[in-house]
This record gives structure tokens, C-alpha cells and sequence, in this order.
């Protein structure tokens, strides 16, 4: 287990630096753990993050790269076609999109198929 501190409480994630206790979670660990990993969160980063963790909060599971484009792209304005959303997220989130906003949301590591 690692430990990060975040506003004063020593948080415990795991070795793959995941959060061990779901109700730890908030938006100072989300930064810390951002920084961790060299992202710079702007907007579109958090509405993905919340995206997330209310999907998982009803769901007890994480979306996938289909499922989630599959709900957020007919609500965006700006990104009409699933493919342009997908190389948006891309762009945000680097190597491995959906284990790095688990990871920012608070959430189990997602399955290794998502």
C-alpha cells in the first residue's frame, strides 16, 4: 500500500496507486493524484470523473470505452461523431484512459477488457 497525504489525512491507495476506501475519495485527492501522474485537470477531465464515479455508483462497476462513449457523445455539443469524442479523451488521458479516470475517481481498477 501506498499512502499520499491530501488536506491533511494520510489516504491509502494501493500499489498501482488506486484508492483502497471508495468513501475517501475527493477533488484534493483527484488533484494529487493527478499531479502524481503529470495531468493537468481541466473541465472536460472532471465531468469525466464525475461521469464516472455516478456510473458506478449505480452500475457497482466501471464503464467501459464503449459504454461511455456510447452515453456521452449524443450529449455534447461539440462532438457529435463517437470517433472525434474517443480522440478527445485520448488526448486527455494518454496511455490508458478508462484505468487513469478509475484511478481519478476513486474506483477499482477496471477490468483489463475495458
Amino acid at each position: 500500500m501506498i499512502n499520499i497525504m491530501v488536506d491533511g489525512n494520510l489516504i491509502k491507495t494501493n500499489d498501482q496507486g488506486f484508492l483502497s476506501y471508495f468513501d475517501d475519495w475527493s477533488e484534493s485527492y483527484a488533484i494529487e493524484i493527478a499531479k502524481i501522474d503529470n495531468i493537468n485537470l481541466f473541465t472536460d477531465h472532471w465531468e469525466l470523473i464525475y461521469y464516472f464515479r455516478d456510473y458506478y455508483l449505480i452500475n457497482i462497476e466501471c464503464p467501459t470505452m464503449h459504454q461511455m462513449l456510447m452515453e456521452l457523445t449524443p450529449n455534447i455539443k461539440k462532438f457529435h461523431n463517437k470517433k472525434i469524442y474517443e480522440h478527445h479523451i485520448y488526448s486527455l488521458f494518454e496511455s490508458d484512459p478508462i484505468h487513469e479516470i478509475c484511478k481519478l475517481a476513486g474506483l477499482p481498477m477496471p477490468q483489463p477488457d475495458t
